[in-house]
């Protein structure tokens, strides 16, 4: 058995099972079944049991549709194929705990005594423990039998009919063989018995199996007993050896047929189960939609041998169409014009199947599947009805395959909206980090000068010139603070909006280096700062961004090291990249912290020389910018103590000749 479509989830334990039909009436059943689960909130499936009867065109068109009305009211198709309906069903429902099973009562009634129990008596006997609804079929629905005849056998074909023909001249024949050799008679009846065997094997059907039944006793009575060429015999117990004989060639041959058809069933099923296996393997695999769909359609394709055509649903509308084939088709190009795609639109909008064999764009080449899960539909695929139309077994798959798909996209659809979820998260709990530095942080330098700035004010005559510097000097280096701050804070913005632009040029890095110094040189005051760069180093770099970078770690050494520290900016080439450290020799950064130095507002345990947390941006903000270039940014010890911030940028192609 094979589940359709996915599982869901409902708040009851009530299982509801409707038995699908090709009976004109099974839509009414359906629906009732339907409003059942509604009402009680229950699971909802439906399974249709497929047997070696074969059904006209009418019946299956009928069947088709019934299946449709069910996906169509929320149910889960099953499919399930074997002789004893009612025995598939009753275990289904052991298997599957349903609770209540819905299903039509047709006008075919136990006739006599010993006649055969219906399948609603049937599958009241072999599920006792399940609610049975029973709804009559006002219809008084009966089916054709058009092409059939007797044991559900069909019209042999002229194959078949030769194949009796020769299998019973040839035991004949060694029935003549075996008189001559005066054999015993059960010799020549066992020849017989095989032949049937034979027969049933290599012909399709019950009709042959019982024919070459009957006609091997007929053809033993009148070609080998006495007297010869009659029907009369002299033996006395020769009827009881035809009976005998036509009662073992029955059995025999009825019993081989159906060992065929199981065999013939289980195959069928063991084939839709590898289909299923391989096709969710390969799903598995697939990274993104367009794989998912390619594998999709290349498993129908290999499975009913023709062209298939695809469509996706994109941001404003249906995308073009695609076709995949396993043979190469001159002619499927025509599945790709504008009539076809005015119907596959119309399935991409409805989320119902349409095309050849349906009311809705019935003189289309294709039928078109709509790939839906979760009430969403994700693209729409078409299945050309010619040069013949699938048959039941081949639909079923079919639709089996295409769910697949539609529970694959559902699922990457579903993981993508994770992700959002879980970036859209982290982006506020990011902000809230911000906000919440922010009002703390910026508050202490804000009040510095706001409180400087009014003793200025209202008591400047009063202060004498060194305390007026003093004050000057306050407010400066709080204003320069907060102009860092709020710099890093519009570049990490930029960053994470993807504003942040690069506007690459050729720049000597000694230059660059130089001028990041010289933007902290009053800051510096107290600290030993030196430049070590070798000569006619030429760099591939946006030198505002790269300056902002030098800045930063030149800072963070200046904040977290104590007066009188040294702090070297060196540059030189390795290879194919210009390598810049900034190096100190303060206390270092503990190992505990290291992993986390470069993460957003990570501000560590360290005590800030000026009193001033750290936002916990600027080395985060540092990594980024060298990553946009290519580069690397890393963290080692400055042996015996200290920290050395290294970064890399590529050289420029340009060669500078001395």
């Amino acid at each position: 058995m094979k589940v359709q479509t996915e599982q869901s989830k409902f708040d009851t334990d009530e299982h509801i099972l409707v038995c699908l039909s090709s009976s004109p009436s099974n839509a009414r059943i359906i629906h009732t079944a339907a409003k059942m689960a509604k009402v009680l909130h229950a699971r909802f499936t439906a399974i249709y049991v497929q047997t070696d009867t074969v059904i006209n065109d009418e019946d299956q068109s009928r069947l088709s549709q019934n299946i449709q009305l069910a996906q169509r009211l929320g149910a889960e198709i099953v499919m399930t194929h074997g002789e004893n309906v009612a025995l598939q069903i009753s275990e289904y429902v052991r298997l599957s705990d349903v609770t209540k099973i819905v299903i039509g009562q047709s006008s075919a009634r136990r006739r006599g005594l010993f006649g055969r129990p219906t399948l609603t008596e049937k599958l009241i006997s072999s599920a006792p423990d399940v609610d049975i609804h029973i709804i009559p079929d006002a219809l008084n629905y009966t089916k054709s039998h058009r092409r059939r005849l007797f044991f559900g056998a069909e019209i042999p074909s002229l194959r078949d009919i030769a194949v009796t023909v020769l299998a019973l001249a040839v035991c004949t024949a060694i029935g003549f063989l075996f008189d001559h050799l005066d054999f015993p008679d059960t010799n020549i009846v066992t020849v017989y018995i095989l032949g049937v065997l034979m027969i049933s094997v290599l012909t399709k059907g019950y009709l042959c199996s019982i024919a070459g039944s009957l006609l091997s006793v007929v053809l033993f009575g009148f070609f080998l007993t006495e007297p010869r060429l009659s029907f009369q015999t002299y033996a006395v117990g020769y009827p009881v050896t035809f009976a005998v004989m036509l009662a073992s060639s029955v059995l025999t041959g009825t019993l081989a047929s159906k060992l065929k058809d199981h065999a013939r069933l289980s195959a069928r099923s063991a084939f839709r189960v590898q289909v299923l296996f391989d096709t969710d393997r390969l799903l598995q695999k697939a990274k993104s939609n367009d794989d998912v769909l390619s594998v999709t359609c290349m498993q129908l394709s290999r499975l009913l041998d023709r062209s298939i055509v695809a469509y996706t649903k994109g941001e404003n509308g249906m995308l073009s169409g695609r076709l995949y084939a396993e043979k190469k088709d001159t002619h499927a190009e025509k599945l790709l014009s504008d009539a076809e795609r005015q119907t596959a639109e119309w399935v991409l909008q409805n989320g119902h199947r349409a095309g050849a064999a349906t009311a809705q764009f019935g003189k289309s080449e294709c039928l078109y599947l709509a790939i839906r899960a979760g009430g969403r539909v994700y693209g729409v695929i078409g299945i050309p009805m010619k040069p013949e139309k699938p048959d039941s077994f081949e639909s079923s798959i079919v639709l089996s395959v295409v769910n697949e798909c539609a529970l694959a996209m559902d699922n990457a659809h579903n993981a993508a909206e994770k992700e959002r979820a879980a970036d859209l998260a982290k982006s506020e709990q990011l902000r809230a980090d911000l906000l919440r530095s922010i009002s703390h942080d910026l508050r202490t330098p804000l009040c510095s000068v706001s409180g400087n700035a009014d003793t200025l004010l209202h008591n400047g005559n009063c202060l004498d010139e060194a305390t007026k510097q003093q004050i000057y000097k306050d407010i400066y280096d709080d204003s320069e603070w907060l102009i860092g701050v709020v710099e890093n804070l519009l570049y990490v913005t930029r960053l994470n909006d993807g504003r942040l632009k690069l506007e690459l040029t050729d720049q000597l890095v000694d230059e660059v280096v130089n001028e990041a110094v010289s933007h902290l040189k009053k800051k510096s005051v107290g600290h030993k700062v030196t430049v070590r760069c070798d000569d006619l180093i030429l760099a591939r770099m946006d030198a505002q961004l790269i300056v902002q970078v030098i800045v930063n770690l030149i800072d963070n050494a200046l904040k977290y090291t104590e007066q009188g520290s040294e702090i070297c900016v060196s540059a030189e080439k390795q290879g194919g990249d210009a390598v810049i450290r900034v190096t100190d020799n303060g206390n270092g950064i503990a190992d505990d912290m290291k992993p986390h130095i470069f993460e957003m507002f990570y501000t560590g345990k360290n005590t800030v020389a000026d009193s001033r947390r750290s936002f916990g941006i600027g080395l985060t903000l540092c990594k980024s910018i060298v990553e946009l270039h290519g580069g690397t940014l890393t963290l080692t010890d400055n042996v015996p103590h200290g920290c050395i911030f290294t970064f890399t940028l590529p050289l420029s192609e340009v060669t500078l000749n001395e």
